[in-house]
């Protein structure tokens, strides 16, 4: 709860949860945190998703869902209901069920808008062609590593005026001083570029994951950068990111060096949705 409440003091006021993220887990704190402090903040969930390997874009499925989640947060409504990680299952059900029902807990007032999000930012575009959101959010497709979100989602974002969501700035702790999960997907000639910007970020006295998070921030056409942040100490240094700039030469020697790894991402979801 201290956690939550610096944040919303220190001017973070959009919050992005998931039925997924700690299998209600986050939901339930979040709710109890934000009590008091609902009508302070911007506040963002999730459907369809709800375990490593459990989808479900039913209609009746993300009906219930959502009363689900309200309840979960101690709300009766949120700003963002999301269809979460669309690339794992048939692009028909998005287009004939999930996003009719979304549509239809929007006009309910449940929420206020209503987006689509997944990690192939192709596929997020083919999608958003064909569907009117309010939001699009893409992970780990903007960031020093990563940078594919512009060739077609913020065209996309410009011509159809949603807005463009970026998540895992730090590219799943590669881009920060973190020991990286056994589980992260990166190519090997990828995550061994974390020591290596580390040492280059210490010798300007710098943190890597503030240049990351600061770089991430500084797009002019995305509208909210995601970091996760479980921890009061991160709240602290994320938040003074906010005011950091970056040294140009840092940045150049970091583009130069990162150049031959620029852009190798992993694919996730069905084969078809990755084309």
């Amino acid at each position: 709860m201290e956690t939550v409440h610096y944040a919303i003091d220190h001017g973070v006021n959009f919050f992005d949860v998931s039925p997924f993220y700690g299998l209600t887990l986050a939901e339930k704190r979040l709710g109890t945190a934000l009590q008091g402090k609902r009508n302070e903040v911007y506040l963002a969930t999730k459907c369809g998703r709800y375990g490593l390997q459990d989808f479900d874009f039913s209609k009746n499925r993300i009906l219930k869902s959502i009363d689900e989640s309200l309840t979960r947060l101690k709300t009766d409504y949120v700003d963002l209901l999301q269809l979460h990680d669309i690339e794992f299952v048939d692009k028909q059900q998005i287009l004939e069920e999930a996003m009719p029902a979304i549509e239809e807990i929007k006009a309910s007032g449940k929420a206020r808008y209503i987006g689509i999000t997944g990690l192939p930012v192709r596929y997020l575009a083919q999608i958003v062609r064909e569907v009117e959101v309010d939001t699009v959010l893409s992970w780990a497709h903007y960031n020093l590593l990563e940078d594919e979100i512009n060739d077609e989602l913020v065209p996309l974002s410009k011509e159809k005026g949603f807005g463009l969501m970026n998540a895992a700035p730090l590219m799943q702790r590669i881009l920060s001083d973190a020991p990286l999960p056994e589980w992260h997907r990166s190519p090997e000639e990828v995550k061994a570029m974390q020591p290596i910007l580390l040492e280059l970020c210490a010798k300007y006295g710098l943190r890597l994951s503030d240049v990351a998070l600061r770089y991430a921030m500084d797009h002019p056409d995305i509208a909210t950068t995601i970091v996760g942040m479980n921890r009061l100490s991160l709240i602290q240094q994320n938040v003074a990111a906010v005011d950091f700039n970056i040294p140009s030469q840092l940045l150049e020697e970091i583009t130069q060096l990162l150049a031959p790894v620029k852009n190798k991402m992993w694919f996730e979801g069905n084969p078809e949705n990755n084309l």
